[in-house]
């Protein structure tokens, strides 16, 4: 951990949603539960990089409508209703937001879910991936990719820019090796709670600051707020 007096003033926070704010490992793999289905093979691919975001959410929601077609939007919202915010989460928000500072939720999970937790905590501004939905609000076979997993660093240079805020004032925390991407040149990132092998060695690779445990205040030390 980096002595306090030489961390830049922290002005913008940047969040990965599942498995940071909320504690769930991926909020399409809590529909995957829901419906019984298991798309690990397809998770594994992904991250590899050998089919695309638009291709794996295609494939998620082919393995869904196997089981159950149609599935409409409330049924969605009823898979999520167990769902729970990480431990501290929202005293962590607050505490940012008390001392000025812009929140943000960077998320390729489901807008359905990211934006219910948007709201929650009330951040300032949030971005998802999601569904499409039919004229009678059932789910259409594609996603919409708003942001590629690992190419979240665009997303945060255009929240910066957005805002008028100074790259080495953003702080970026995330729990897995995609997450990496939002660690933009001159910004710094926090590590929180990796629980995938591989997550982990990228974290270590990547000498970066990492707290373990699901407690989110954990990383307000590594925060200059004042």
């Amino acid at each position: 951990m980096s002595n306090a007096s030489e961390i830049p003033l922290t002005k913008c926070v940047v969040f990965d949603c599942d498995g940071v704010l909320v504690d769930a490992v991926s909020s399409w793999r809590t529909l995957h539960d829901h419906f019984g289905t298991d798309n690990s093979l397809h998770l594994q691919r992904f991250i590899r990089g050998e089919i695309t975001d638009v291709e794996f959410m295609r494939s998620d929601i082919q393995m869904w409508k196997a089981v159950q077609d149609p599935i409409y939007r409330d049924e969605l919202f009823r898979a999520y209703s167990g769902v729970k915010l990480m431990d501290g989460a929202r005293e962590v928000v607050e505490e940012l937001q008390s001392n000025g500072v812009f929140v943000a939720i960077v998320s390729a999970g489901v807008d359905l879910f990211v934006s219910s937790i948007a709201a929650m905590l009330k951040v300032d501004d949030w971005i998802a991936n999601g569904f499409v939905f039919n004229d009678d609000d059932s789910l259409s076979d594609e996603g919409v990719c708003r942001l590629h997993a690992t190419g979240k660093g665009d997303v945060v240079h255009r929240l910066l820019q957005m805002n008028n805020l100074e790259v080495e004032t953003c702080v970026s925390v995330g729990d897995s090796e995609m997450d990496l991407s939002m660690h933009v040149d001159g910004s710094r990132f926090i590590g929180f709670n990796p629980t995938r092998d591989s997550s982990i060695a990228a974290f270590n690779d990547a000498d970066i600051d990492v707290v373990h445990g699901k407690d989110l205040r954990a990383i307000l030390p590594f925060l200059r707020l004042q």
